[in-house]
């Protein structure tokens, strides 16, 4: 290929680069800067996987199961709808105000909802809303309730034979330092012993306590490098 050849093709080359480049950039621009939602999913009623919509549309087809955690979904800042749905239970419904670069955690839970004149006993999804807070450079756990429990004791081992007490509200939470710099910290309510937390170095661990299928209590500890708290 003579010289000319092989510049007509070096500027075709170039010219498709920077078409492609042109497109990505368009598809920035119209998607535009996104929020997040996460879910950890705390429906211990119906049968089948829990089933999340955000403005109607869902979020995974093959949906979520009792206790999972999703990371960061994006969706575009604004007001969105968010929705789900268990076969047996009521759906339950909450209307986050997503903001760019901010996360919001959802936290669906069942609750029997008593016999009115017009309707019979029975189940419901109710959202727990969960915001995070800028943290300082601490390490913190933070105990997050959905259990049908009024409130839990829980015990947190902070050393070798010292247990720290934290109390739980139902849909509250509960906030204590961590002494230890890493490793694994043992968490156990009563006779329940609930899944380790994991040290990250400084960063708020997260445990949403909630109930399995038969009742019992569980966890599903999780890291965030801010705070969060309910709304």
């Amino acid at each position: 290929m003579n010289s000319n050849g092989i510049l007509v093709k070096l500027t075709g080359v170039f010219l498709t680069l920077l078409a492609l480049a042109g497109g990505v950039r368009a598809q920035e621009e119209a998607s535009g800067p996104l929020g997040f939602l996460r879910l950890v999913n705390g429906v211990n009623h119906g049968t089948g996987d829990l089933v999340m919509k955000v403005d109607g549309v869902s979020v995974r087809d093959e949906g979520y199961k009792l206790g999972s955690r999703t990371g960061g979904i994006p969706v575009s800042p604004g007001m969105r709808r968010v929705r789900f749905e268990c076969e047996g239970v009521e759906p339950g419904e909450t209307t986050v105000h997503v903001k760019k670069s901010d996360t919001t955690i959802l936290v669906p839970f069942s609750e029997l909802v008593p016999a009115t004149d017009e309707k019979p006993a029975h189940w419901t999804i109710r959202v727990l809303r969960l915001k995070q807070y800028s943290a300082e450079k601490e390490r913190v756990a933070t105990f997050v309730s959905v259990s049908r429990h009024p409130e839990l004791k829980l015990e947190v081992r902070q050393g070798k034979d010292k247990w720290e007490t934290v109390h739980v509200k139902r849909l509250s939470f509960a906030r204590v330092n961590l002494e230890q710099p890493r490793g694994y910290v043992q968490v156990r309510c009563g006779d329940v012993k609930l899944k380790d937390i994991v040290l990250a170095g400084y960063s708020n661990h997260v445990s949403v306590l909630y109930d399995d299928d038969d009742g019992v209590l569980r966890s599903k500890p999780f890291i965030d490098y801010k705070y969060v708290s309910p709304e």
